[in-house]
Parts: C-alpha cells; sequence; structure tokens
C-alpha cells in the first residue's frame, strides 16, 4: 500500500511540475518573516498577506525584536488588510512571547530542536494549530514535517485517493509515511498542491482546465 501511495504521489509531483513549473515557495527573505506570514495566511488569501507584510516592513515591524516590542495596539492597525488583525496580532504576540520567556529570544536555536520537539511546542502555542506548525517547520525550520491544506484535502479527497472525512493528522500521516523525509521534495509538493488548488480546485471547481482532470496517475 506504502508502495503504490509512494508512486501515486510522485507521478503527481511530476505531472504538476511539469505543467506548472517550479514554484519556488515560501516567498520571504527571512525564518521570522516566513512565521509571520504562516500565521497571517489563516483564513485569508496570500494577496492580503502581503500587503500586510509590506505594511510591517514599511513601519520597520519585520523582525523579532521590534514585534516582540510593539504593543497590540499599534501592532493591529498594521495587519488590517489580512483581516481578524485583532486576533492574529495576539498570536504573533503569543508566539513572540514564548521565544522570549522559554529560548531567551534565540529564535534560531528554537527552530533548530527536534521536528517532533519542534512540532509539539508550535502546537502549545496559543493560535497556531497543526497546517501553520507544519508550515513554520518546513519553510522557516527547514525540517521535513509536511503541510496539509485546504487545497490538498480538496484535490486528494476529489479524486477518490483519500476519505472525505479524513483528519488533519491522517491525511498528514498519508503522506509522511510513505515517503522519505526529503525537504525540497515536500516544499516543492506542497507548493504545487497549493497553486492547483488556488487556481483549479476551487470550491467550484473549474475540472475542464485543470492538469489532473481525468488524470489516474498514469501521467
Amino acid at each position: 500500500m506504502n508502495h503504490q501511495r509512494r508512486e501515486l504521489i510522485f507521478s503527481i509531483f511530476q505531472h504538476l511540475l511539469a505543467v506548472l513549473g517550479p514554484q519556488n515557495w515560501w516567498p520571504a527573505e527571512t525564518a521570522f518573516e516566513v512565521i509571520v506570514g504562516a500565521i497571517l495566511t489563516q483564513n485569508t488569501a496570500w494577496k492580503n498577506v502581503e500587503k500586510s507584510i509590506a505594511n510591517l516592513r514599511s513601519h520597520g515591524l519585520l523582525t523579532f525584536d521590534s514585534l516582540c516590542h510593539a504593543p497590540i495596539a499599534e501592532l493591529a492597525p498594521v495587519l488590517r488588510p489580512s483581516g481578524y488583525y485583532n486576533q492574529k496580532s495576539r498570536k504573533i504576540k503569543a508566539f513572540c512571547d514564548v521565544i522570549e520567556e522559554r529560548w531567551q529570544g534565540d529564535l534560531a536555536l528554537f527552530l533548530s530542536q527536534d521536528m517532533n520537539l519542534l512540532r509539539s511546542e508550535l502546537l502549545s502555542v496559543s493560535g497556531i494549530g497543526p497546517e501553520t506548525a507544519d508550515s513554520i517547520i518546513l519553510y522557516a525550520a527547514a525540517q521535513p514535517s509536511f503541510v496539509v491544506d485546504t487545497y490538498t484535502h480538496r484535490i486528494f479527497m476529489r479524486h477518490g485517493w483519500v476519505a472525505d472525512n479524513i483528519s488533519y493528522e491522517d491525511l498528514r500521516e498519508y503522506f509522511m509515511s510513505c515517503l522519505a523525509p526529503d525537504l525540497k521534495f515536500f516544499q516543492e509538493l506542497h507548493a504545487l498542491l497549493v497553486r492547483t488548488g488556488h487556481l483549479f480546485c476551487r470550491r467550484k471547481p473549474l475540472c475542464v482546465s485543470c492538469p489532473l482532470s481525468g488524470w489516474n496517475g498514469a501521467g
């Protein structure tokens, strides 16, 4: 079963890569920018996150130290384009508090810990769920924890490759259990699935133009 699943995933990857090309995701200049983006992208489109990131940069708030010391009343208006800006301000501050209190402000040391320990600690931070945690691990910590998002679930569910009601953890395990822990592959596969979902596998799908339309994994 794992062999068949691995072959399916690799064939999907190769097909999407040939059609869509390399995605070079995640767009960020620093690990901390990845983390901020991962929190801000909850329940919004990436184009809105980009506006908030640009606001943070123009206000001199796109560093760990500056965000740690910025009051929520100052931070929230800057994050307005990404929606839920009061909540997201508190989530970012909660993350910064953990790094300051448990890791003496050493973000690099925090990100360098064992992947499972890092994931467990991220999930203990208020406002950070599994998808956000795995995004931080994969792109900020550069460790191979596969990210499952709405698009991944939708694509694999609609093709009948997984059950409709599969949980986040079970779908993550669907990938993790049959794939070698290859950082670059995980990053590119996740990005290709996101791109496919964004362009084609929407709530109202554009199946006719989708590169996986009528595709059975044979290429």
